[in-house]
């Protein structure tokens, strides 16, 4: 499934999503410089083992490694990763922003990618293999978002082969039905790797967003609906 719009208007504008958004994007330019560069993908695999969350190398207390689960969150491996990861927050995450204010939403952002890199480390303390991306903040984004708007309705594309239907989803269906998938591919992966994909800072972030979601709230969530 793939989200395209919500029908939650806005009552302030997502100053912070935005920054975020641009953070995201001038950290993965710097990567394909990189890979485009003499060294090429040499330099950013050296890149990426250095900034990465890697849980053998946190958990060893190796020096400046403490600061990796906040870098690892900039990070991307490809295009496909990070147009599925900031679709997401550029689609949820105003609402919530818009929920929380802009301060609070920072420190709620942080928390939440941090809770989820602290899941991945426990579900793979061995694991050697560098754990990137802003999905477990963004998990604690959708998160938040259910508990908050969840009568809201989806306008997702379903891809069917060569048909791809748009579609009205509820909010609660169409966020449990993703956080079920993390769960469900989390507790079936095999391997200290996992199969390559961070199930269990999905599974982390997103419950540490929808705890934090109320009592972070500042302003009521906005109930009226735009025409989507």
């Amino acid at each position: 499934m793939i989200p395209i719009r919500d029908d939650v208007p806005t009552q302030r504008r997502a100053a912070v999503v935005g920054f975020l958004v641009l953070a995201n994007l001038a950290v993965f330019v710097h990567e394909l410089a990189l890979q485009a560069g003499p060294r090429g993908p040499a330099a950013l695999d050296a890149f990426v083992k250095h900034y990465g969350l890697v849980p053998r190398v946190l958990l060893s207390g190796a020096r400046y490694a403490w600061i990796t689960p906040l870098t690892s969150m900039f990070l991307h491996g490809g295009w496909l990763h990070i147009g599925g990861n900031l679709l997401y927050l550029w689609i949820f995450g105003n609402n919530v922003e818009d929920l929380l204010g802009h301060a609070r939403f920072v420190v709620f952002y942080l928390v939440c990618g941090l809770v989820a890199a602290a899941a991945q480390v426990a579900s793979a303390p061995a694991s050697s293999l560098p754990t990137i991306g802003a999905s477990g903040a963004i998990s604690g984004v959708l998160g938040a978002y259910l508990v908050s708007y969840p009568t809201a309705r989806v306008r997702t594309v379903i891809p069917l082969g060569f048909f791809w239907p748009t579609v009205l989803v509820p909010a609660v269906v169409f966020l449990a039905i993703w956080f079920a998938m993390q769960l469900l591919a989390g507790l079936s992966a095999t391997g200290a790797e996992h199969g390559g994909v961070a199930w269990w800072a999905h599974v982390g972030g997103f419950l540490a967003g929808a705890a934090l979601a109320r009592p972070m709230r500042r302003h009521p969530p906005t109930r009226a609906r735009l025409a989507i």
